[in-house]
């Protein structure tokens, strides 16, 4: 008896899940909560040349480093976005995020638009974009005095670069107002179950369809 491929037989690519917004909208509440509750997506871990703030883990939170390593990964092409926000430089490393995908695991992106464009040039096929809106501007500032990491004057600066990132909002596949924490990531964990059935991303579907043409 031939034997034939099952539905086992079909593999899944993983996804880039990008997540942006202004400071204070939200998206790093809601990274921990899909990280909590969706096992097969894991953070993306970003090289920075900013100082640890307190409790954060080198290798966990980011991969800390001066800006001689960092502009050696630039010229070496290893990053997969970088960019300078308020004088310190962020990248993602292309190597670890690339193994992941090809094991089938999603990567979550904590990133801003700049980024986003820059991810979108190289992998736009595995790339599923979010952006999160906060649900007024008098509640973005009221979380970003609440939240006491900032002095006042880089309080200010995050206000008036909030525009400029709102403004492009309609760059991203998807956009959530978050006002309800719990409804967010209801509506972006729907997101991911409909973004992994997409059929680019199921490697073998192709074959087995082609033995149930076979056997019809």
């Amino acid at each position: 008896m031939t034997a034939f491929p099952s539905e086992s037989s079909i593999h899944r690519r993983g996804l880039l899940l990008v997540l942006s917004s202004p400071s204070g909208a939200g998206k790093s509440t809601l990274s921990r909560r899909l990280l909590a509750e969706e096992p097969n997506l894991s953070m993306s871990v970003s090289m920075t040349t900013r100082p640890p703030r307190s409790g954060e883990v080198d290798g966990v939170h980011y991969h800390f480093v001066d800006h001689d390593q960092f502009d050696q990964m630039i010229a070496a092409d290893g990053f997969m976005e970088y960019a300078t926000v308020f004088g310190n430089q962020y990248g993602t490393p292309k190597a670890a995020v690339a193994t992941q995908l090809a094991d089938g695991r999603d990567v979550l992106f904590d990133i801003d638009w700049q980024g986003t464009q820059q991810i979108g040039e190289i992998a736009c096929d595995d790339l599923v974009s979010v952006f999160i809106l906060p649900p007024s501007a008098g509640e973005l500032e009221r979380r970003l005095r609440t939240r006491a990491q900032d002095s006042a004057a880089v309080i200010a600066q995050r206000m008036a670069k909030a525009n400029d990132e709102v403004s492009h909002w309609a760059e991203y596949d998807y956009v959530i107002v978050n006002a309800d924490l719990d409804l967010s990531v209801t509506r972006i964990r729907a997101i991911l179950a409909a973004e992994r059935l997409k059929r680019r991303r199921q490697i073998g579907l192709a074959e087995f369809v082609k033995t149930l043409q076979h056997v019809c």
